[in-house]
């Protein structure tokens, strides 16, 4: 019996039941191993990427200065991306702790969970960007006219002071001697040095600071401009930060092995606590001892008050140099002015720092970086030396996460072999023995 075409059209629907069906399927990537010319190859792939990619290098290193240019060309048009990321980092645990107080109101009577979340954080976003901003305006108001005044003042007095001063070391009457008149001749060349600083270099360097001050006033317009931006992109990133959490975190798990992927998650975890618990603190830390050198300052009747306690507190966010490096300047301003009121800045500092060192920073800062003071100044000089103030300022946290990272790596081989992680227990009198094995020697035994 002779079939239909249309007999043969059915029995091709039943071998392939529902084609389209298969492609609105998302696929999978098969991987059926290796072949057989593909492990032939590979050793030579390996060979060649790493040829390849030492090639690379090396013509990196010859542009090595185009690819600075392009990344910070990159940077730049990035900065308001960079600021709104900046600003929501310090705003979100604000943000969280808004959030959390008004939640169970919303929730008790918006039914929907979900709208009542969107709305407790819309709203806790608002209120946090109104303090910054009522912060910052309130900062600016008071500290402003104030630093204009202290800088005018020091302007028009600073020329009279230093020649008051180089005035009292040409009267001082030295002895006949071959020291006094080594003495003397050092100071007058000093003298005549300095003069000759002021009346051209320094009569320069302001004609040079005047014609570059429009390109100041643009590039503080700029700024504002790039921080208003930042403002906006904060606020996006606040509301979305759990989203964009999850897709990270999708990402990891999908590039990454289960255990490196966990790995990744719990170092991030941590970084997120040491830079928001160093930062945060810092920023804390600094205004209080802005605050407290003003009252100082303004009780003791010092000159420049504003100035100094804005340069105090500034400087007061670099770890450990901080405190030297904002009190030596504000110490020789007011020492011009007048020496006695000097010698009580010099006392009053050296107090306010104490008072910082072991009480006001331990409970703000608490141990956020978990270093020694040794490793602390290394990173402080380390960044200081690659990357400038910044670099002072960040050079800690990222260190103390390295260092983290670190000893978790000495840690898990430790255990591997069965031996103790604690540092306490390689002192002089612990070894490991030719089996493996941690010991201590007898007298330590006895000791314990």
């Amino acid at each position: 019996m002779e079939r239909r075409p249309e007999d043969v059209h059915e029995e091709i629907r039943e071998e392939i039941p529902n084609e389209s069906g298969y492609y609105d399927k998302k696929p999978k990537f098969v991987n059926r191993g290796p072949s057989k010319l593909r492990e032939t190859w590979d050793k030579g792939k390996v060979y060649f990427f790493v040829v390849a990619a030492s090639i690379l290098f090396y013509f990196a290193l010859l542009r090595v200065t185009n690819l600075s240019v392009i990344f910070w060309k990159i940077v730049n048009v990035l900065t308001p991306i960079i600021f709104g990321v900046v600003i929501a980092y310090l705003l979100n645990p604000l943000v969280k702790k808004i959030e959390r107080f008004i939640m169970p109101f919303f929730k008790k009577y918006i039914k929907k969970g979900k709208k009542a979340e969107n709305l407790s954080r819309s709203i806790a976003i608002f209120i946090s960007i109104v303090f910054l901003m009522a912060v910052i305006v309130g900062l600016l108001n008071m500290v402003i006219p104030e630093l204009y005044r202290s800088i005018r003042n020091l302007v028009f007095t600073l020329p009279g002071q230093l020649n008051g001063w180089l005035n009292s070391l040409n009267e001082i009457e030295l002895d006949n001697s071959t020291m006094g008149m080594l003495t003397k001749n050092l100071l007058t060349e000093a003298t005549e040095t300095f003069q000759t600083w002021l009346r051209t270099d320094l009569l320069k360097q302001s004609n040079i600071i005047m014609s570059s001050l429009t390109e100041g006033v643009i590039s503080v317009v700029m700024t504002l401009f790039n921080f208003l931006i930042g403002l906006i992109v904060s606020a996006y990133l606040l509301f979305s930060k759990d989203t964009f959490s999850a897709q990270t975190k999708k990402a990891v798990y999908a590039f990454l092995k289960p255990e490196h992927a966990n790995m990744t998650l719990h170092i991030t975890k941590k970084s997120n606590e040491i830079f928001g618990g160093f930062i945060i603190g810092k920023i804390i830390d600094s205004a209080i001892i802005g605050v407290l050198c003003f009252l100082g300052l303004w009780v003791l009747d010092m000159p420049y008050v504003m100035l100094v306690s804005v340069i105090v507190g500034v400087t007061n966010v670099i770890p450990f140099f901080g405190p030297y490096i904002g009190a030596v300047p504000s110490a020789v301003l007011i020492l011009l002015e007048d020496p006695r009121k000097g010698i009580y800045f010099i006392i009053f500092i050296i107090l306010l720092q104490q008072l910082d060192g072991n009480v006001i920073g331990p409970k703000i800062l608490g141990n956020s970086t978990g270093l020694s003071a040794f490793w602390v100044v290394f990173s402080i000089l380390l960044g200081g030396g690659l990357f400038g103030f910044v670099g002072m300022i960040m050079g800690v946290p990222t260190f103390a996460v390295i260092y983290y990272i670190v000893q978790i790596i000495i840690n898990q081989k430790l255990e591997k072999k069965k031996l103790p992680a604690h540092s306490e227990n390689y002192d002089q009198q612990s070894y490991v023995n030719e089996e493996g094995r941690y010991a201590r020697s007898e007298e330590q035994n006895k000791e314990d």
